[in-house]
């Protein structure tokens, strides 16, 4: 039986595939080519330190996952990376909670960057972090 906490990201990266027409990886390398509509690798960050309460005891998270975002359509990659953006946004305010196993889900602003590739089109890509609140009886659970 998978932990509480890989029990959330597998929510999250299901959640995040439910963005029409763009491939999402978990953990994996960048592949060697993007897909037109392009690729979101999930990542699964750092659950950070805990805060905790007594009685029952229960350890909070504010744990960060790194969404990854990958563009590279020559043409219009600008508003193709903006309309993805947008909705990865959507989704994740579709379901603050991950269908209850969260307290909450929200994502930070994304930093795009644009990566020149030798002999093809430039990449704009950007990290995004979402933020997955949620609590636990025990850190290793």
């Amino acid at each position: 039986m998978p932990s509480p906490r890989e029990t959330i990201l597998t929510a999250l990266a299901d959640l995040l595939r439910t963005v029409p027409h763009v491939p999402v990886l978990r953990g994996e390398v960048l592949p060697e080519r993007i897909p037109p509509s392009g690729l979101m690798i999930l990542r699964d960050g750092n659950p950070g330190e805990p805060g905790v309460t007594l009685s029952p005891l229960m350890y909070h998270y504010q744990h960060s996952a790194e969404l990854e975002v990958i563009v590279q359509t020559g043409e219009q990659r600008d508003a193709r990376f903006d309309r993805l953006i947008g909705r990865i946004g959507a989704a994740i305010s579709a379901d603050r909670t991950l269908r209850g196993l969260c307290d909450w889900v929200e994502s930070e602003a994304p930093e795009p960057v644009d990566l020149p590739v030798e002999g093809s089109a430039t990449i704009k890509a950007a990290i995004i972090p979402i933020i997955l609140h949620y609590a636990m009886v025990d850190p290793l659970a």
